[in-house]
């Protein structure tokens, strides 16, 4: 049985000889070209990161170490994290071995939550999300580790050790947000026997097994999705400044928190609402296509369909709605949901302009959310940010371990690019 340090040990040596022969053979070598368009358009499908945690597919969507996410519904977020970290799943003892490893660094220290009751109960929840996180950044063993003189070969080790202790206590600090801003009582301590999916529903007040199982779902689906996203770009960077995994993480969830990236889940659901309140109730199929004519007509986008990569469902949204037919089919958000899915994507295909038709993951998350009683739509970002950030801290690690130099890309002004175009 090797813990998930031991198993990365006995993988760095390889990854950076892997890299270093690259760079040396190949180092030459044209990946991209970019054009004035993608320089003016957010950088759009340049080639310029390394992700070795995931990749999208345009068809099989989202992609964890080769093994594609439809394969992996019924694990544990832990567990999805030792894949991200190794390539591997866990097994056996090493499994049990993981998920005591995160209940023993479960709990939040008091000052946190002193913190936490000092901010106006105006803030946003997603501000005292990851004001939380920088406070903890007091405990980070890589900066402790980087002050007394740790070597490159070093920093992978004290990046997962702040890893694994954020993650850890990331559904501690979501709860405390929760049950903090929206007056839900004195916070509930965590149960260090519990997976974190389990426990983050314990703590966030809600028993129910169903939630249980719906949270670790949850946690699971989202942990990741390339190197470029605004979260993970954003980590990325900062993190290549040597900044610990608390900075960097809160750095890419603070891009987490934008309109344009992760608050997409309560923006559909909004919608999905919007559609019951209307009819009455949920809507039936002549209905809903006479709803998405109307939004459509009116310039409008139907929220939670479409995405930028993928050219088919998202397996995450399959994963989601094969959920909710298995514990409240007739829910009349859930059928409202059930129904977008069977008769939108064909609206969509014959307007015509929408490049991929079929519902994304956020078409409906926030239905099993609300019903399930989290009812607080601006906190859904929150739920989004404890998964997300295994990603951005698997990412970090690698980076680290095969020492992945700063990022600083070359920027120009209009006017060189003009000259350069021959523009007057």
């Amino acid at each position: 049985m090797a813990s998930l340090k031991e198993v990365l040990a006995a993988q760095v040596p390889g990854i950076q000889e892997e890299i270093r022969n690259l760079v040396k053979g190949h180092g030459d070598k044209v990946v991209s070209e970019v054009t004035i368009k993608q320089v003016y358009g957010g950088m759009r499908g340049v080639k310029g990161l390394v992700c070795d945690t995931s990749m999208v597919d345009p068809i099989d969507g989202l992609i964890i170490r080769g093994i594609p996410l439809g394969e992996l519904f019924d694990n544990y977020p832990e567990e999805i994290f030792y894949l991200l970290c190794t390539g591997k799943l866990p097994e056996g003892e090493e499994v049990d071995l993981l998920k005591a490893n995160f209940g023993q660094r479960a709990s939040i220290p008091g000052y946190v939550e002193d913190v936490l009751r000092a901010l106006p109960k105006t803030s946003h929840p997603m501000a005292m999300f990851i004001t939380a996180i920088t406070a903890l950044e007091e405990q980070s063993y890589f900066r402790k580790r980087y002050d007394e003189g740790m070597t490159r070969g070093e920093m992978w080790e004290a990046a997962l050790e702040d890893s694994l202790n954020l993650l850890a206590k990331l559904p501690a600090l979501a709860a405390a947000v929760y049950r903090i801003k929206y007056d839900k009582g004195d916070l509930i301590p965590a149960d260090p026997n519990l997976h974190m999916g389990a426990n983050f529903a314990h703590m966030l007040g809600n028993d129910d097994p169903d939630f249980y199982d719906l949270l670790r779902l949850y946690l699971t689906l989202h942990c990741d999705h390339e190197g470029g996203n605004v979260s993970a770009f954003t980590a990325h960077v900062v993190g290549s400044a040597l900044s610990d995994p608390y900075y960097a993480v809160a750095a890419g969830l603070s891009g987490l928190a934008g309109p344009l990236h992760g608050l997409a889940n309560q923006e559909c659901l909004k919608f999905i609402m919007g559609i019951v309140d209307k009819y009455g109730g949920a809507p039936t199929e002549e209905q809903m296509v006479e709803y998405a004519w109307e939004v459509l007509n009116s310039g409008r986008v139907v929220p939670g369909y479409g995405h930028a990569v993928l050219r088919a469902t998202d397996p995450r949204f399959t994963a989601f709605h094969q959920f909710g037919e298995a514990h409240f089919p007739d829910d009349p958000i859930f059928k409202t949901v059930s129904t977008g899915f069977k008769v939108i994507p064909d609206v969509l295909k014959e307007h015509g302009k929408a490049a991929n038709p079929y519902p994304n993951v956020d078409a409906g998350s926030g239905a099993l959310l609300y019903y399930y009683g989290i009812t607080e739509l601006e906190f859904y970002t929150v739920f989004f940010s404890v998964s997300r950030a295994m990603g951005l801290c698997s990412q970090l690690i690698m980076s680290r371990a095969w020492w992945e130099p700063i990022t600083r890309p070359k920027s120009h002004t209009t006017d060189w690019y003009k000259d350069f175009v021959g523009m007057e």
